[in-house]
């Protein structure tokens, strides 16, 4: 397929400038959550995570990145605020996402709905038995697509994804993951690794699957190593952080070793208070962000 001339849709670089995204309002979304169905942690409380989130997505929209907001509605979809899992964005459309949580497998339609009212194509769905979050897609480079496999994310979703993306040039390499905390507590590929640039990513190397920190290394990806005790604090958010551009990053408040590592490697730093919203629910500035288009 040719990419088509003048879209404004494509991905399949992690740190491009970001251009538009698809987000969702906490505030809604989040009014009715329980905490222990939803495994979110003491410090959740949905009216200030509503406002924390409104603080990160005026962060995003301060960038240049134009935001596509899913329908705000109260339907007690509260995990669906991370819109980066339901779908993953490539240069020639989305991929429509299977969820390994069970409360969000109805999540994977808002995004279709949305990318059938934007005019985007969809490539393909991961269906039947196969797995895929968008949390577990790395994209090494435009070439290349990492999938973690682990409780998120099974065999079967990663050989379908394999053949939605091969005809377009796209090699998908499948990396197992650690169980870590258990099966509630959630590690997806992107918890051990977040992009700062093309050349850059920010790591915590303990958790990453040897075979990939050498593909890593081989490519002559620079590694940054985020403060352990910060990943251990914040459950593993304080190394999830959203490039809006090369080296021009959103993170989480209250984690200065890693901040000052990144900055040390040449990165700009933002960021937000996110206790009630991160923090508590699992999920960091780029779990709350479904990048449709960097260019």
């Amino acid at each position: 397929m040719t990419i088509q001339a003048g879209r404004s849709f494509g991905a399949q670089s992690m740190a491009a400038p970001l251009k538009r995204v698809l987000m969702r309002p906490a505030e809604s979304a989040m009014r009715r959550a329980d905490r222990s169905e939803w495994h979110y942690g003491p410090g959740f409380d949905p009216a200030r995570a509503g406002q924390q989130h409104k603080a990160f997505a005026a962060l995003v929209a301060a960038s240049g990145a134009a935001l596509e907001w899913l329908p705000d509605a109260d339907d007690g979809l509260s995990d669906s605020v991370f819109t980066h899992d339901p779908s993953l964005m490539t240069d020639h459309g989305a991929v429509i996402l299977s969820m390994g949580k069970a409360l969000r497998r109805t999540e994977p339609a808002l995004h279709e709905a949305a990318y059938q009212r934007l005019g985007i194509p969809v490539l393909g769905r991961i269906e039947g038995a196969g797995q895929v979050e968008g949390g577990d897609c790395v994209w090494v480079d435009a070439n290349t697509l990492a999938i973690g496999r682990g409780v998120r994310t099974n065999q079967s979703g990663i050989e379908q994804m394999t053949g939605i993306l091969a005809p377009f040039g796209v090699e998908v390499l499948g990396y197992d993951l650690p169980l870590w905390m258990g099966e509630e507590a959630c590690l997806h590929l992107m918890s051990v690794i977040s992009p700062l640039a093309d050349d850059l990513a920010l790591v915590h190397s303990s958790l990453l699957p040897a075979a990939f920190y050498q593909l890593l290394r081989a490519r002559g990806i620079k590694l940054v190593e985020g403060d352990r005790q910060e990943f251990h604090d914040s459950f593993g958010l304080s190394l999830n952080v959203l490039p809006t551009a090369p080296r021009e990053v959103i993170a989480v408040a209250g984690f200065p070793k890693t901040a000052a590592a990144m900055e040390a490697a040449g990165c700009r730093v933002q960021t937000f208070e996110a206790d009630a919203l991160c923090i508590a629910c699992e999920g960091g500035p780029t779990c709350l962000t479904r990048p449709v288009w960097r260019a």
